[in-house]
């Protein structure tokens, strides 16, 4: 499963996001709640944890926002104050559970799981920029009728890159999206999956699609 959690504040997001991940959940966090609705829309999430309290946009907010365009993704809502009329006002907006501060990390991932069930059966998104596909509920690529073989952390990356396309991905970013690092290991981790993903996407095959910006990061991009 993979999982969004929003959370403005930063060590608890750390926390979730670790107990998610020690049961296997791929993770995404956000601390901002117009970030999110960004996130939650353009992602194929199968749970969404959303604190309540976000700075500028609220999260009953965002939970609106996902249920009028007709996004159906599970959600939790998370609330410090744990009142009933605001517990109501969430699962009448759309919330699929809620759940008060402070919790049991135990409790929260069974909670994610249980409404993650609903969304059991895969649903197929093709990613594509130019005449490259890749299928995230097979995990394969193709460009000009030729499928790749990718391993976890190719398909990670190219993922993160084709959903992010056009946009300069840096070397940390990358870290955290395709590694779960929160820090710099300091070695050229980044550069050799990149060089080995490029072999595979572009050698023999035009235009160019995995670009380098110089000091900065990669970017996917027809031109």
């Amino acid at each position: 499963m993979r999982v969004l959690v929003v959370e403005d504040e930063k060590k608890t997001a750390s926390f979730i996001r670790k107990a998610l991940q020690a049961e296997s959940f791929a993770v995404d966090v956000s601390h901002d709640g117009a970030e999110a609705l960004e996130l939650a829309r353009r992602t194929p999430f199968d749970a969404i944890v959303l604190d309540i309290m976000l700075p500028g946009r609220d999260g009953l907010s965002v939970l609106r926002q996902l249920r009028e365009h007709r996004n159906d993704t599970p959600i939790l809502l998370l609330s410090a104050r744990g009142q009933v009329n605001e517990k109501v006002e969430g699962l009448n907006a759309g919330a699929d559970d809620y759940l008060a501060k402070p919790f049991a990390l135990a409790e929260l991932i069974a909670r994610v799981r249980s409404i993650g069930r609903r969304n059991i059966e895969p649903k197929s998104t093709i990613l594509r920029v130019a005449d490259l596909m890749l299928d995230t509920t097979t995990r394969q690529a193709r460009r000009g009728g030729t499928t790749f073989e990718l391993t976890t952390r190719e398909y990670r990356l190219l993922e993160f890159l084709m959903r992010s396309t056009g946009r300069i991905c840096g070397r940390m970013a990358i870290l955290e999206k395709v590694w779960d690092y929160d820090f710099d290991p300091g070695t050229n981790l980044v550069d050799v999956y990149v060089k080995r993903l490029r072999e595979k996407i572009d050698d023999g095959f035009e235009p160019k699609l995995l670009h380098t910006a110089r000091g900065v990061g990669y970017v996917l991009k027809e031109s």
